[in-house]
């Protein structure tokens, strides 16, 4: 039965693109498309700066010499790609049973299992790589055990800014909009359209029980009361969101209510008091996928994902199916995102 898996049907190729098929489970930051998403050839990626700051050019006198600017400095950052992979094994007991007889052929009934497989594995990688972005956001990467793979302030030489919100005075919306001009000013000359908080579980809940913004929840209440008022709401030009989403099962009644990342303790994405205001339009937000570090795949575009079976190479006892994905999660300007937390 294992040499089914020598088909066609499960090469490379096809079980690449059964995997990018597979029911994708999206992360909240990833279906926003806050990230700009591309395949490179290498497994380096190598970032180049300009500092391209725009100025005021000063009067001059007509038939004069005019002012001029010199080159723009340049700076190139080199980063390598982190390498994720996982694997399931199918063992010959589980294809037991699968025979060439009934509605289903013996390909079709080791695919459906292979695309369960698949499913799972897929969902994983997913979820891995939206921890990471979430990581970008606030400028820290990490791995699934909590050690620190990119911290980009240190690569971009820069440091985080952050801002309090007084929810207990009378003005919010003043601290929101200084908060958005220190984005801006990171931004510089970049294209904002708007601006998104993903808040952590306290800092939600105190920011919408401040006064100032249960009044205007008030007079967005009646398309509030339709849905989760988690999910965004806008207030001062900023959606604010609690973002949902924890390293490590939670048990809830005997019940792992959110997705597993090994070696993670019930950490949430974003801290419980913290929330980190995102300038939309500009694209600061990168994802670079290498290709895999197969021979096939060698020196071209990178995938997000790829998949390849294995055998047991001395008994035939069971077939693996390996799946690799290489992203690079970058935010290009940290300082354009704002850590913002509630002033005491």
């Amino acid at each position: 039965m294992l040499d089914i898996f020598r088909n066609s049907a499960f090469e490379l190729t096809s079980l690449v693109d059964g995997i990018l098929k597979a029911p994708y489970v999206p992360g909240r930051i990833g279906s926003l498309g806050l990230f700009q998403s591309k395949g490179i050839r290498t497994k380096t990626a190598v970032i180049e700066e300009k500092d391209g700051r725009l100025s005021l050019i000063p009067t001059s006198p007509r038939g004069g010499p005019a002012s001029s600017i010199g080159e723009k400095k340049r700076k190139a950052r080199s980063f390598i790609v982190p390498h994720l992979e996982r694997d399931s094994t199918i063992y010959a007991d589980e294809l037991q049973d699968v025979r060439a007889f009934g509605s289903e052929d013996q390909t079709s009934a080791v695919q459906a299992i292979v695309d369960e497989r698949l499913a799972d594995l897929r969902q994983e990688h997913e979820v891995t790589l939206e921890h990471m972005r979430a990581g970008a956001i606030q400028g820290l990467i990490k791995d699934a055990d909590g050690t620190t793979l990119l911290n980009l302030f240190t690569e971009f030489d820069v440091t985080q800014q952050t801002a309090d919100i007084n929810v207990a005075g009378d003005d919010v919306r003043n601290d929101i909009v200084a908060a958005m001009r220190l984005s801006e000013r990171a931004i510089g000359g970049g294209p904002i359209t708007g601006f998104r908080a993903f808040c952590g579980d306290h800092f939600f809940d105190a920011f919408i029980g401040s006064d100032a913004v249960e009044e205007s929840l008030k007079y967005q209440e009646s398309a509030l009361l339709r849905t989760d008022v988690r999910a965004g709401f806008d207030y001062a030009g900023v959606v604010w969101e609690n973002y949902r989403g924890r390293v490590g099962a939670v048990d809830v009644d005997g019940a792992d209510e959110e997705l597993d990342i090994e070696g993670g303790t019930n950490t949430p994405f974003f801290a419980d008091g913290e929330a980190y205001l995102v300038p939309v339009g500009p694209p600061i937000f990168k994802t670079y996928f290498a290709p895999a570090d197969f021979i096939e795949a060698v020196n071209t575009m990178g995938l997000p994902l790829y998949a390849k079976t294995s055998f047991d190479p001395d008994l035939n006892r069971f077939a693996k199916i390996h799946t690799q994905s290489n992203p690079l999660v970058l935010c290009v300007r940290p300082r354009a995102v704002i850590k913002l937390t509630i002033a005491s």
